[in-house]
């Protein structure tokens, strides 16, 4: 077991557009006030994708920033990038969309930290892999991996630099720490998801929102899952037998060597989004300082 005083946390966030207006507000009070932070954490990546990406795949995109507006913001605050391409039905007729090839040229092209891209489809990577080789990949949750002998073998892929597996792997300690370091090193947990953990339809349901973004005309995916219809509530994730709480990742998942955690909630709201950081990143005590600097902002509609 490492001791987690030597490791560090690495958060990786939603809403890279859809969320820019908040990151604006947020990221000035995460450089200038470390103290209301919880020591040994940071925000290693913010990661969407803009509206109109055929790309897409994991939930919808959105915001009105420009994809430079968003590199400029995360280059000045060293925090990497990340295009949310996992669209699992691509066929090689997408490959050529003209949006999304321009945006993976810029953020390749852009200075300070690497960007990467969450990607799905074995073709899309392939074509990211040959053509933008600067950005690194990250294999999505969206593959629904439950199998972890075959979570393990994507993990031991070159051209991923990490793999998010189902959030159901979370409740499976002792297979996980069965990893090596470098392979847990690429591990990136889900940690705050909220379906149903009985649930047989989520590849279904990911690939219904891949079908809508390619303009498919299919009805939406009707969730049948105990409470589905409620939405997602963060009150609910927590009863969740797979979240992953911040006592785990200090007390738990970080002595024993993993290192990166997502937080999803791209579609929820940037109130939504504050409370998430609070409970991940903010010690206790400095709630209340985050919250009124960010509630006082005259340039942020929370809600």
């Amino acid at each position: 077991m490492q001791d987690n005083l030597t490791k560090t946390a690495h958060f990786h966030l939603p809403g890279l557009f859809g969320f820019f207006d908040f990151y604006r507000v947020f990221l000035p009070i995460y450089r200038e006030h470390k103290e209301f932070f919880t020591d040994n954490c940071d925000i290693s990546s913010i990661y969407g994708a803009p509206s109109g990406c055929i790309w897409g795949g994991g939930r919808f995109g959105g915001g009105e920033c420009t994809a430079g507006e968003v590199l400029a913001l995360m280059n000045e605050y060293g925090i990497s990038a990340r295009l949310t391409f996992s669209n699992s039905l691509l066929r090689h007729e997408h490959l050529s969309d003209r949006k999304c090839n321009e945006l993976c040229r810029l953020f390749e092209e852009k200075s300070g930290v690497q960007n990467g891209i969450i990607v799905h489809s074995e073709l899309l990577a392939e074509h990211l892999k040959k053509n933008y080789p600067g950005l690194y990949l990250v294999s999505s949750t969206t593959k629904v991996m439950t199998d972890f002998q075959a979570f393990r073998h994507e993990l031991d892929r070159e051209e991923f630099r990490f793999a998010v597996p189902d959030f159901r792997l979370n409740m499976r300690h002792d297979l996980m720490n069965t990893l090596t370091q470098a392979e847990k090193d690429k591990v990136e947990f889900l940690c705050n998801e909220c379906c149903y953990i009985g649930c047989n339809d989520r590849k279904e349901c990911y690939e219904n929102v891949s079908r809508r973004i390619l303009g498919e005309n299919c009805p939406e995916h009707v969730c049948t899952a105990p409470d589905g219809k409620g939405g997602y509530l963060f009150s609910k994730a927590m009863r969740n037998p797979a979240f992953i709480s911040a006592g785990d990742i200090f007390g738990k998942w970080l002595p024993d060597g993993f290192s990166n955690f997502k937080i999803e909630g791209r579609g929820l709201g940037s109130a939504v989004l504050l409370e998430f950081l609070l409970y991940y990143m903010v010690k206790p005590e400095f709630h209340i300082n985050v919250r009124e600097k960010i509630y006082l902002d005259t340039m942020l509609d929370l809600f």
